[in-house]
């Protein structure tokens, strides 16, 4: 007589069953769920928008513009002095306004610079600059 032996195998029918079950209570059960309503907090500061920047644009020539995209963004030649000026009465009434330089790629370097210096002076916290992508080039 032969001893008898074990079988390692592990019957899954009645897993199978046991899920088909569950699968069709919560397809019966889920369209008589309400949906849940949340009722979110308000925050006064927040709901305001962020204001439009400022935009220097740099010529190659040197000679600078300014946009104010918060006030329609008409285009205004400026000076260095003038720029200066203008930078204040616009951080005077949003002083976290972000300023944005476009410069020219024809445009000296030295001279974007001393816009970004201006900027620093007149201690705007935001500076930026404005970059154009290459058609099929890398970021």
């Amino acid at each position: 007589m032969r001893p008898r032996r074990l079988k390692h195998e592990i019957n899954v029918v009645p897993y199978i069953d046991v899920m088909l079950v569950l699968l069709v209570i919560f397809m019966v059960t889920a369209p008589m769920v309400p949906p849940a309503s949340i009722e979110l907090p308000s925050v006064g500061k927040a709901s305001t928008p962020p204001v439009e920047p400022l935009e220097i644009t740099v010529k190659a020539d040197g000679a600078m513009e300014m946009r104010d995209r918060a006030l329609g963004g008409a285009t205004v030649t400026v000076g260095r002095l003038e720029l200066a000026q203008r930078i204040r009465e616009a951080q005077a009434k949003h002083p976290d306004q972000p300023v944005l330089i476009a410069g020219d790629k024809n445009a000296k370097y030295e001279a974007v610079l001393n816009v970004m210096d201006e900027l620093q002076r007149a201690q705007v916290a935001k500076i930026g600059l404005l970059v154009q992508h290459k058609a099929g080039g890398t970021r």
